[in-house]
């Protein structure tokens, strides 16, 4: 019984280190991707900025214009840092800030819902790039990331230490 333990765990640990070469291209995947949406979201955004403006005026925001302007901003080089995998992790924070926001204030409905309704949360606007950004704050931005090269080149070995992903 011993013997087939041993050769389970063995098992085991063989091909979850396998499995954990692809976290990296993972990250790099899910921050292509939902980067470049993002990016695209901001780009439209920057140049509709008058819709954008009125929009934000209905939700009673302040200043709306000068709101649209920032909010898309956010969204366009956080798509691209997201994207890059540069600053991810404070890129992370930013947008999972603004999207949580977006769901405060933009679609509270949806927000409300999250136990009650959990479909009705997950089909709101914000909800994917919330997902992805909170996974790039929390497992930052892997190591095929521009991140990852400014660390390999000019970080420290703490620094290197710190923003390694586990293998």
């Amino acid at each position: 019984m011993g013997k087939l333990i041993a050769k389970i765990r063995q098992w085991h640990d063989r091909f979850f280190g396998l499995v954990s070469y692809l976290q990296s291209p993972f990250l790099l995947f899910v921050r292509l991707y939902w980067g470049w949406q993002l990016a695209q979201s901001g780009w439209g955004k920057l140049h509709h900025l008058s819709n954008v403006a009125e929009y934000f005026g209905t939700l009673g925001l302040p200043m709306p214009a000068q709101m649209a302007v920032f909010i898309a901003c956010i969204e366009f080089f956080g798509g691209i840092f997201l994207a890059l995998g540069l600053a991810s992790r404070v890129t992370g924070l930013v947008l999972t800030v603004n999207l949580i926001m977006a769901y405060i204030i933009g679609d509270r409905e949806a927000l409300l819902s999250f136990f009650s309704d959990p479909d009705k949360f997950m089909a709101a606007a914000p909800f994917i790039f919330l997902f992805v950004s909170l996974i790039v704050l929390i497992f930052g931005a892997g190591k095929i990331s521009v991140d990852a090269a400014l660390d390999f080149f000019f970080g420290s070995e703490k620094v290197k230490q710190a923003n390694s992903v586990p293998v």
